[in-house]
């Protein structure tokens, strides 16, 4: 090896070290801010194996439930298995991000097939009166009469492209509400910036894709939103900033109790402390306050109210919790599906593991993301780590 190309090996071994100063993320990287000290260094996004894991080594016998409770898979071989909606039958589509398809596994389970195929994050799914809606990256489209064609799928259908441009956050949740109109989220496109016009919003709209206003701001990221039962008041989980610390802020479940409510990013966090770069002149007491705070980097994504009546009377009206789990902590925590306990209509009065069992030995075996209802009252979870679903029944007394 000569002197010249022993130079250049000495650089790029240096280059690749923890805590060298490489050259600077680029603007909306998960990385950008994270400080050059050797423990930060070595915390990136951790990607999913690459192909679905085979039925045959899914987690199951690592995954408890409470007492009385069932785990078993409803279906694999779903890549990056994301976003849930069931169909009044059992029918179930499922979303993804990175995989880029739309599945639908038949009502009663069974094999998934694809039934499109190419899209561009196609996160968000919302079904109404036989339609189906996709949220994709930019735009949103439906497949009408999807459940009376699902052998023949129809061609999309877009009804609505004022979606931001590709950025950071840009995968989309979606749903239809209780006034039987769109609402779709419309992430910060960053860790921590300043705002930008028509980001950091939930949007709503008339199911032809006009009339897109919004109703409420200052949210970072959800990727998951329900409806009170009774009150139809809108509730969603909040993935807050990194790098200011591993263990501040937490993420947050929010309830939206007044139109145009401001719930603080990029200025406050967790309703207690201003940002340290955005914060100053600012005030908690002008933001709404989160209702629950679910621990430190948990990215907890989707949520449903439990409406059925098979699981025990206690969890009857609560919201679950699907907790993708951290990529940014040096200790893993909180990747589970927990359960929120109401207290009144717009209070928490705690939350409690409910599914868990997705970290072994500080690694990753599985990473739920949504989780909804079959027709019978049991509960689907999705997994896009392994590409799975599995469902969750209640047969104790």
């Amino acid at each position: 090896m000569t002197r010249a190309t022993t130079a250049i090996a000495t650089i790029l071994t240096l280059a690749a070290a923890p805590g060298f100063a490489q050259d600077a993320p680029e603007k909306g990287s998960p990385l950008e801010g994270r400080p050059e000290t050797e423990a930060a260094q070595k915390l990136a996004p951790e990607s999913p194996p690459a192909l679905p894991t085979e039925e045959a080594d899914l987690p199951l016998d690592m995954l408890k439930a409470p007492d009385g409770f069932t785990v078993e898979v409803y279906a694999s071989g779903i890549n990056n298995a994301r976003t849930l909606r069931v169909a009044e039958d059992g029918t179930v589509f499922v979303g993804n991000w990175q995989g880029n398809d739309i599945y639908v596994i038949p009502a009663g389970g069974g094999e998934p097939r694809k039934i499109y195929e190419g899209l561009d994050w196609p996160n968000g799914l919302a079904l109404h009166d036989g339609d189906l809606y996709i949220a994709e990256h930019t735009k949103i489209s439906v497949a009408e009469d999807i459940m009376d064609n699902l052998d023949n799928p129809p061609e999309l259908k877009e009804i609505y492209s004022e979606l931001g441009e590709p950025r950071p956050h840009g995968w989309r949740f979606l749903a239809v509400g209780p006034d039987e109109k769109l609402y779709v989220s419309n992430s910060s496109p960053c860790n921590i910036c300043a705002r930008e016009d028509g980001f950091g919003e939930i949007r709503r709209m008339e199911l032809d894709g006009t009339g897109a206003e919004p109703i409420l701001t200052g949210m970072r990221n959800t990727v998951g939103f329900d409806f009170h039962p009774e009150t139809a008041n809108l509730w969603f989980t909040d993935n807050q900033r990194d790098w200011l610390s591993e263990d501040i802020p937490q993420d947050e479940l929010n309830v939206l109790t007044e139109e145009g409510q401001d719930f603080g990013f990029p200025y406050c966090h967790n309703g207690l402390y201003t940002d340290p770069e955005f914060g100053w002149g600012r005030q908690c007491s002008e933001f709404a306050d989160p209702v629950a705070l679910l621990g430190p980097h948990t990215a907890p994504l989707g949520m449903r109210f439990y409406t059925a009546e098979s699981f025990p009377e206690d969890y009857r009206g609560q919201i679950f919790i699907a907790k993708h789990g951290p990529w940014n902590r040096t200790e893993k925590a909180g990747a589970e599906v927990a359960v929120a306990y109401l207290d009144g209509e717009t209070g928490i009065a705690r939350t409690e593991p409910f599914l868990t069992g997705f970290i072994q030995d500080n690694r990753y075996v599985g990473r739920p993301v949504d989780v909804d209802w079959l027709p019978d009252g049991s509960m689907l979870v999705s997994d896009d780590w392994n590409g799975a679903v599995y469902r969750v029944s209640y047969d104790g007394q």
